[in-house]
């Protein structure tokens, strides 16, 4: 027998009638365990009952007289007909009756069945058959009704992930904002240091090669090898120091440099020291304590694009490269005005090696307490959040396989090539034509300084307009056209103003490019790894520079004494310079002209970084409309 209809004083309050614990009259499955219905909670009660006030149309018949025919009974219990259980109950439905008794589903007729469907849509606001009325069944339904409301949330939750997940597959969560740390100048203090005192290592004798020469009985080619040591280390140890850089970090880079460079400082002033004196073999102290500092080298040229990368935001990168590169420069600048003015006599050549000394050991002991961390807690930019550079060997195949690239490193390359035998053979070039050591170290520091000026502007200016390309290619240009005027200037007497002016025209112009061409090589080469992109050019440029070397040393003629010569000689007589002066500038302008024609790139770091912005925002739109759970 069915259940009794539910007193009027239940339907009122909204309860749960009770029902059977073993199914109903007409063969419907029992309750579950933990549930009042068999898994359907008590919605099933009012779902059906008219609103207050209705009468059903059969009032008064028995509930199960619509069950005459087999298709009724189908109707009224499809669960059982298609033999797969009721659903399961959804969490928070009806939960404050779900520890109650078992309870059968009463049986209601057909009209009952119409009048519930016409409460509910009554409460959810739609018009049914019965007019806009049903306030009172709201009430009566509104205990069972409210997980609607509370799953809102939820799937809009879900809806607002997925749509964030399609833009970038990151977190729905509201991005880390960006931050810099001063300490941040700190790390770029002790790189600039490191990086002068490494160059002032290498060119300590060529502003006083022939002084050393003749303080060390040796000739003038093996005083040229202590510079070239320079260009043939970085080459193998330049690949070893771009994985080092791009995997295992810029804290261990800056550390291992720090240390190579004042042991090999260090290692110098052993030849100049009674105790430890070889006699005619101090040279070889030299020799030892340079291919120390040449060790070190490549790894202190190639940090700073990875320091700017990760401690700087993206509006100071270019500036911060400027100046951690242009420090080498400086070192330069030093060692020309320096070591002549340490040196007027080859007897003071301990001193000068003393005095070199002392910034090593400086940037040393300062790399060493000072740098703890290998990246910052918070990146600073875009490009340093989403860390994703390849590893070094896929970075190196996509390297080779990059055609910007790959014009950039040959053209760039050649330039720093150039750069160093200039600095490096400056004065034997002027001595010939009667100008003293101390012009030859006035020349090398105009050359430095301006270019120091020239990068400083050039750095500022790309920052503001992102012009990478344009600016290297008027400077590569105009840098062309200064080393032409002075390769001509160089082989004539008494030409000091012009000589001073083109070497000044030749280090503006052609300084400033290095920076620039550094940041552009990792526009280019993007997500390759900054250590890898500026090594691989590094390790060109030092391949370049020791062919131009031995190149310009081979194309010197040997002339008899002049009076005019200001060079120590040997017996053998002194150099001319004017077919290797002459050739250093034709390759520079047809390097120059082979840029300006072939290269051409996309900025693909600044691209990946606005992209990535636009997704941050997209982010931002997406969760702003996300309630918290």
């Amino acid at each position: 027998m069915p259940p009794p209809a539910p007193s009027a004083a239940a339907a009122a309050s909204g309860r749960c009638p009770p029902a059977r614990a073993n199914g109903d009259s007409r063969g419907n499955a029992g309750p579950s365990a933990g549930t009042s219905d068999g898994g359907r909670g008590c919605w099933w009660f009012f779902k059906d009952t008219p609103a207050a006030g209705e009468a059903s149309p059969r009032q008064g018949a028995p509930p199960s007289a619509h069950l005459a025919s087999p298709d009724a009974e189908r109707r009224a219990f499809p669960a059982r007909e298609r033999g797969r259980p009721s659903p399961a109950p959804r969490k928070g439905w009806c939960s404050a009756r779900r520890g109650s008794a078992a309870r059968p589903r009463p049986q209601r007729s057909s009209a009952q069945l119409r009048a519930g469907r016409a409460g509910r849509r009554r409460s959810r606001g739609r018009p049914g058959k019965g007019g806009k009325g049903g306030g009172a069944g709201r009430g009566r339904t509104g205990q069972c009704r409210a997980e609607p409301s509370r799953a809102a949330p939820s799937r809009a939750a879900m809806e607002g992930a997925e749509a964030a997940s399609l833009l970038g597959e990151r977190s729905v969560e509201p991005p880390a904002r960006f931050k810099t740390y001063r300490r941040r100048w700190l790390l770029l203090a002790v790189v600039c240091l490191l990086n002068c005192s490494n160059a002032m290592l290498w060119l300590t004798f060529a502003p006083v090669a022939d002084k050393t020469a003749a303080y060390f009985h040796i000739s003038l080619e093996m005083v040229n090898w202590l510079s070239m040591l320079y260009l043939l280390i970085s080459i193998p140890f330049g690949l070893v120091a771009t994985w080092v850089l791009d995997s295992v970090g810029l804290r261990c880079a800056v550390l291992l440099s720090a240390w190579l460079n004042m042991v090999g400082s260090i290692t110098r002033m052993f030849s100049v020291l009674k105790f430890l004196s070889l006699g005619s073999q101090n040279y070889w102290y030299l020799f030892i304590g340079q291919c120390f500092c040449a060790l070190a080298q490549p790894l202190i040229i190639f940090s700073p694009t990875k320091l700017a990368a990760l401690w700087f935001p993206d509006h100071q990168r270019a500036t911060a490269n400027m100046i951690a590169s242009m420090s080498n420069p400086l070192g330069i600048l030093i060692a020309n005005l320096l070591s002549p003015a340490l040196v007027p006599e080859g007897k003071h050549i301990p001193l000068m090696l003393g005095i070199y000394a002392v910034p090593a050991v400086t940037a040393c002991a300062l790399a060493t307490l000072g740098i703890r961390e290998k990246v910052p807690p918070t990146p600073p930019s875009a490009s340093a959040t989403n860390s994703n550079s390849q590893p070094f060997f896929t970075g190196l195949k996509m390297l080779l396989r990059n055609k910007p690239y790959i014009i950039l490193a040959v053209c760039f390359g050649g330039g720093i090539g150039m750069f160093t035998c200039f600095s490096a053979l400056l004065e034997q070039i002027l001595c010939e034509k009667g100008y003293s050591n101390g012009f030859a170290g006035l020349n090398g520091a105009l050359f430095t300084v301006c270019g120091l000026l020239g990068a400083f502007l050039l750095g500022i200016y790309v920052d503001r307009t992102r012009k990478f390309i344009e600016s290297t290619k008027i400077s590569f240009c105009l840098s062309a056209l200064a080393s032409i005027m002075f390769a001509v200037a160089s082989r004539f007497r008494h030409q000091a103003v012009t000589l001073a002016i083109t070497s000044s025209l030749f280090g503006f112009f052609g300084f400033a490019i290095y920076p620039i061409a550094m940041e552009l090589a990792v526009e280019c080469s993007y997500p390759v790894g900054e250590g890898t992109s500026t090594g691989l050019i590094f390790v060109a440029s030092q391949i370049e520079g020791v062919i131009l070397m031995i190149l310009l040393q081979a194309l010197t003629v040997r002339v008899s004494e002049d009076p005019f010569s200001t060079c120590a000689l040997d017996q053998d007589g002194a150099l001319d310079w004017t077919t290797p002066v002459l050739v250093l500038a034709g390759l520079c302008s047809g390097m120059a002209c082979f840029y300006v024609i072939f290269f051409h790139t996309d900025y693909k770091r600044l691209h990946a970084e606005t992209v990535s912005a636009d997704l941050v925002k997209a982010e931002d739109a997406v969760t702003a409309h996300v309630p918290e759970s």
